[in-house]
């Protein structure tokens, strides 16, 4: 038989991948406003995709003059025209799930039960992997005199059951129930061997479960071949949204002051089941300064009058906590680390009108150990909180920014900060925002 006949076996040209998906990435410890971001691509999208952590996320989209929050939902879902899809690297919590749904439906989102599919190989998080976050946070509380602090939303104890292989997916709970009832009560009864506090009442949990199991069903899927056949079909435009952030990756964060997923681009491949060769843009989003919710090593953090206003004038308040958040100047180490890890083809740069009123603004371009420059991010948490940051000093534009819509319309100064953080991590800068809807995000290509 001739070798050419054989077309099946023969290598797939490179340049037949396939549609590429558009991927946006928190470039900093989250908050960054990457609802914003994807809520600009997502009208152009197809398909919007999530593909790791749970609604331990939150991300706030203003539509005409609406303000709808998403935790769990791809924030596409917005768009009437695009399927979003939540993939297996994803921990969903249904009541959690449907709670969110039918809360935006009051707001007007209409019609999502039918734009939304669900991977059958999605990990669940049960009320009890909630309780469990709670305790572990008192436990860590008592023991080491800090906690972590999660959401309490589950998704570390669902991660946990997952590695250790005793989680149960989308497809189990759709599959025989009876199966799924003795996994159920084994995996309670695993977790209450190590916490002996820990009440379930397992026969009201199942029963909601199976209600819960129903409404579920039409919306799930195979993501694999989902995926495949949204990659190799007729064009489309793909999207991904990243939840929390590049510092709180499980890999590459602030450990262990991080989440429990990769938030940073190989959590796209494995959390949606897709090859690297189809991913297209990875765009990096990160605020003008630095916020951070929860404890750990914040090098550039600003415990003053800036610190304050930032906070006040930025809102910065969780999403999902309501916690304040912590403020800082920007911090061009953490940004170009980010960039290492995810390769980021462009930058979004948010919230840029909340420095309008500083007289200098600072941005952190390298740490220091003892008076020496490192040339790294340090890994272990001691040496982050003993780094030394040296600042850059730009004279602040004193201008309201608020209603520039084209580069032109940004004050010099302000041109001259945008320009610096480019040169300085070596991405170009292709969205500012000024302000809280869509037309507050300034192209500049």
């Amino acid at each position: 038989m001739p070798i050419n006949a054989c077309s099946a076996g023969q290598k797939r040209a490179r340049n037949d991948a396939g549609n590429k998906v558009t991927v946006v990435l928190g470039a900093q410890w989250g908050d960054e406003g990457k609802g914003k971001v994807v809520d600009l691509l997502a009208t152009e999208a197809d398909v919007i995709c999530r593909c790791q952590g749970g609604n331990n996320a939150g991300h706030t989209v203003v539509v005409d003059g609406k303000e709808y929050d998403f935790h769990l939902l791809p924030s596409g879902i917005i768009n009437t025209k695009s399927i979003s899809l939540i993939g297996n690297g994803v921990v969903i919590h249904l009541p959690g799930l449907f709670e969110e749904g039918d809360k935006n439906e009051k707001k007007g989102l209409k019609g999502w039960e039918k734009r939304l599919i669900v991977s059958d190989r999605a990990h669940l998080v049960f009320d009890f992997h909630q309780v469990v976050d709670g305790l572990q946070e008192t436990e860590r509380q008592a023991q080491e005199g800090k906690n972590i602090g999660t959401t309490k939303k589950g998704i570390g104890p669902a991660y946990s059951s997952k590695a250790s292989r005793i989680g149960l997916r989308v497809c189990d709970l759709l599959g025989d129930f009876n199966d799924f009832s003795t996994r159920f009560k084994n995996l309670v009864h695993n977790y209450q061997s190590m916490y002996p506090s820990l009440a379930v009442d397992v026969d009201d949990q199942l029963k909601k479960l199976k209600d819960f199991a129903e409404r579920l069903r039409p919306m799930v899927r195979d993501g694999v071949y989902y995926m495949y056949e949204a990659l190799h079909g007729p064009p489309k435009k793909i999207l991904v949204e990243g939840a929390n952030a590049a510092l709180l990756d499980i890999d590459f964060g602030t450990y262990p002051f991080v989440t429990s997923s990769n938030c940073t681009v190989g959590g796209v491949c494995t959390g949606l089941g897709i090859p690297p060769l189809n991913i297209g843009d990875v765009f990096g989003v990160s605020k003008a300064y630095t916020t951070r919710v929860g404890i750990g090593a914040f090098p550039t953090e600003q415990l003053n009058a800036v610190g304050e206003l930032l906070q006040t004038r930025g809102h910065e308040v969780g999403v999902t906590t309501g916690r304040k958040r912590r403020c800082g100047w920007l911090d061009l180490v953490i940004l170009r680390y980010a960039h290492m890890i995810n390769g980021f083809t462009a930058i979004a740069l948010t919230k840029l009108d909340i420095l309008d009123v500083l007289d200098e603004i600072k941005v952190g371009v390298a740490y220091k150990l003892n008076g020496r420059r490192i040339p790294h991010f340090p890994a272990n948490m001691d040496v982050l909180h003993k780094v030394e940051v040296e600042y850059e000093t730009f004279p602040g534009w004193k201008t309201d920014t608020s209603a520039a819509r084209k580069w032109n319309d940004l004050p010099a100064k302000a041109q001259n900060y945008i320009r610096f953080i480019e040169n300085h991590i070596g991405v170009p800068i292709k969205w500012v925002g000024v302000g809280k809807s869509r037309e507050c995000m300034i192209q500049m290509f």
